[in-house]
Protein backbone atom coordinates (compact mmCIF):
# COMPACT_ATOMS: atom_id res chain seq x y z
CA UNK A 1 0.00 0.00 0.00
CA UNK A 2 1.65 3.19 -0.82
CA UNK A 3 2.76 5.64 1.61
CA UNK A 4 0.99 9.56 0.03
CA UNK A 5 -1.98 10.75 -0.14
CA UNK A 6 -4.91 8.49 -1.53
CA UNK A 7 -8.52 9.53 -2.67
CA UNK A 8 -9.22 5.49 -2.57
CA UNK A 9 -10.87 3.48 0.13
CA UNK A 10 -9.86 -0.15 0.35
CA UNK A 11 -12.15 -2.73 2.36
CA UNK A 12 -11.90 -5.73 3.76
CA UNK A 13 -14.43 -8.62 4.11
CA UNK A 14 -16.77 -7.95 7.10
CA UNK A 15 -16.09 -11.16 9.19
CA UNK A 16 -19.68 -10.37 10.85
CA UNK A 17 -21.94 -9.72 7.73
CA UNK A 18 -25.15 -10.94 10.26
CA UNK A 19 -24.70 -8.93 13.08
CA UNK A 20 -25.23 -4.58 13.61
CA UNK A 21 -22.35 -3.48 15.40
CA UNK A 22 -21.09 0.19 15.27
CA UNK A 23 -17.76 1.33 14.43
CA UNK A 24 -16.05 4.80 15.48
CA UNK A 25 -12.92 6.18 14.22
CA UNK A 26 -11.23 9.60 15.13
CA UNK A 27 -8.95 11.32 12.73
CA UNK A 28 -8.06 14.28 15.29
CA UNK A 29 -5.38 15.82 12.92
CA UNK A 30 -7.49 16.39 9.74
CA UNK A 31 -6.54 19.38 7.58
CA UNK A 32 -7.55 20.55 4.46
CA UNK A 33 -7.19 24.36 2.81
CA UNK A 34 -9.78 27.19 2.76
CA UNK A 35 -10.87 27.77 -1.15
CA UNK A 36 -11.02 31.42 -0.77
CA UNK A 37 -8.12 32.34 1.58
CA UNK A 38 -6.18 29.58 1.22
CA UNK A 39 -5.40 29.65 5.11
CA UNK A 40 -4.83 25.51 6.20
CA UNK A 41 -7.94 24.45 8.28
CA UNK A 42 -7.69 21.94 10.95
CA UNK A 43 -10.60 19.80 12.07
CA UNK A 44 -11.39 16.08 14.30
CA UNK A 45 -13.77 13.95 11.96
CA UNK A 46 -15.22 11.57 13.79
CA UNK A 47 -17.08 8.77 11.78
CA UNK A 48 -19.37 6.25 12.68
CA UNK A 49 -20.64 3.29 11.22
CA UNK A 50 -22.74 0.29 11.21
CA UNK A 51 -20.78 -1.75 8.40
CA UNK A 52 -22.98 -4.38 6.17
CA UNK A 53 -20.76 -6.66 3.93
CA UNK A 54 -17.75 -4.51 4.26
CA UNK A 55 -15.23 -2.77 6.36
CA UNK A 56 -13.14 0.20 5.67
CA UNK A 57 -9.44 -0.41 5.93
CA UNK A 58 -7.78 1.84 8.23
CA UNK A 59 -4.99 3.18 6.00
CA UNK A 60 -6.44 3.56 3.50
CA UNK A 61 -8.24 6.30 5.27
CA UNK A 62 -5.52 7.78 7.07
CA UNK A 63 -4.15 8.12 3.50
CA UNK A 64 -7.46 9.42 1.84
CA UNK A 65 -8.20 11.68 4.91
CA UNK A 66 -4.53 12.89 4.20
CA UNK A 67 -5.61 13.93 0.79
CA UNK A 68 -7.54 16.48 1.40
CA UNK A 69 -4.33 18.72 3.12
CA UNK A 70 -3.40 21.07 -0.11
CA UNK A 71 -6.73 21.22 -1.33
CA UNK A 72 -9.37 23.88 -1.14
CA UNK A 73 -12.95 22.96 -0.04
CA UNK A 74 -15.78 24.47 2.19
CA UNK A 75 -16.19 22.60 5.74
CA UNK A 76 -19.78 21.51 4.10
CA UNK A 77 -18.13 19.80 1.31
CA UNK A 78 -15.57 17.93 2.45
CA UNK A 79 -17.49 16.05 5.38
CA UNK A 80 -20.28 15.13 2.68
CA UNK A 81 -17.52 13.73 -0.01
CA UNK A 82 -16.10 11.12 2.85
CA UNK A 83 -19.79 10.85 3.29
CA UNK A 84 -20.32 10.02 -0.17
CA UNK A 85 -16.74 8.11 -0.84
CA UNK A 86 -17.19 5.90 2.31
CA UNK A 87 -20.50 4.95 1.31
CA UNK A 88 -19.32 4.04 -2.33
CA UNK A 89 -16.54 2.10 -0.87
CA UNK A 90 -18.02 0.50 1.76
CA UNK A 91 -22.20 0.16 1.75
CA UNK A 92 -22.63 0.77 5.24
CA UNK A 93 -26.07 0.27 6.58
CA UNK A 94 -25.73 3.34 8.29
CA UNK A 95 -23.08 5.88 8.21
CA UNK A 96 -22.68 9.21 10.68
CA UNK A 97 -19.48 11.88 9.69
CA UNK A 98 -18.95 14.55 11.91
CA UNK A 99 -16.36 17.52 10.96
CA UNK A 100 -15.71 18.96 13.88
CA UNK A 101 -13.67 22.77 12.71
CA UNK A 102 -11.09 24.56 14.49
CA UNK A 103 -12.18 28.02 15.43
CA UNK A 104 -10.82 30.26 12.40
CA UNK A 105 -12.15 34.16 12.03
CA UNK A 106 -14.12 33.72 15.20
CA UNK A 107 -16.28 31.30 14.30
CA UNK A 108 -16.56 27.54 15.21
CA UNK A 109 -17.55 25.19 12.49
CA UNK A 110 -19.10 21.33 13.01
CA UNK A 111 -20.87 19.87 9.87
CA UNK A 112 -22.81 16.56 10.29
CA UNK A 113 -23.63 14.34 7.29
CA UNK A 114 -25.65 11.21 7.99
CA UNK A 115 -26.65 7.82 5.21
CA UNK A 116 -29.53 5.20 6.05
CA UNK A 117 -31.37 4.99 9.13
CA UNK A 118 -29.22 3.95 12.19
CA UNK A 119 -30.01 0.26 13.44
CA UNK A 120 -31.11 -0.64 17.40
CA UNK A 121 -27.92 -2.71 18.53
CA UNK A 122 -27.65 -4.94 21.62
Amino acid sequence: MPTRPSRRLEVVPNPHPTRDYEITMTAPEFTCVCPLTAQPDFATIRIRYVPDQHLVELKSLKLYLWSYRDEGAFHEDVVNRILEDFVAAAGPRWLEVVGDFSVRGGIKTEVRAVHGKRPELG
